[in-house]
């Protein structure tokens, strides 16, 4: 089966025809995947390469924190993705929150109400399980509001800043 998958700002298509392998744009990969639980990191390996990875799902959007960077991932099979396209769907432009992808303790807020942001700049450092996490907009635009301040603790899925069009603001 084919899938096209948007990481950030890049895509690939995605093709699973056997158990353990994937075919992304054209090479082959091995692969064995292992997720035990939401809470817990899962684990993947690549061409006997061992990575560990916090993965949870909201709104149709996979969020992967993988090595201190968070990624925003969207999946889509063939026939949904060529639909989205016809409609011109696909990363819509609506208000967007950067929300926490895991507990943890606000180090540092990095933008103000009003600021004009772009796509992949940070907006928060949050600290998590020991490691010091960067969330990055997913979308050009402005910062509506700014939900929380350095020194706040965070849940998971919390929403931490609004990003939303110029003429909003």
């Amino acid at each position: 089966m084919k899938y096209v998958t948007r990481v950030n700002d890049q895509e690939y298509e995605i093709e699973i025809d056997r158990e353990n392998e994937i075919i992304v744009n054209g090479a082959r990969y091995q692969i064995d995947f292992s997720n035990r639980s939401p809470n817990e990191p899962a684990s993947l390996l690549i061409n006997n390469r061992s990575i560990s990875a916090l993965v949870d799902e909201q709104n149709g959007l996979w969020n992967v924190l993988m090595l201190g960077e968070l990624y925003t991932v969207q999946v889509q099979d063939e026939r949904a993705y060529r639909l989205a396209q016809a409609r011109a769907t696909l990363g819509g432009e609506d208000d967007m929150a950067v929300v926490s992808p895991m507990p943890g303790l606000i180090l540092n807020v990095l933008v103000t109400e009003g600021q004009t942001v772009q796509k992949g700049d940070k907006v928060i450092i949050l600290e998590s399980m020991k490691m010091e996490n960067e969330l990055r907009s997913s979308r050009d635009g402005v910062v509506l509001r700014v939900h929380v301040a350095n020194g706040d603790s965070v849940d998971k899925n919390q929403p931490l800043v609004t990003i939303g069009d110029p003429d909003e603001a």
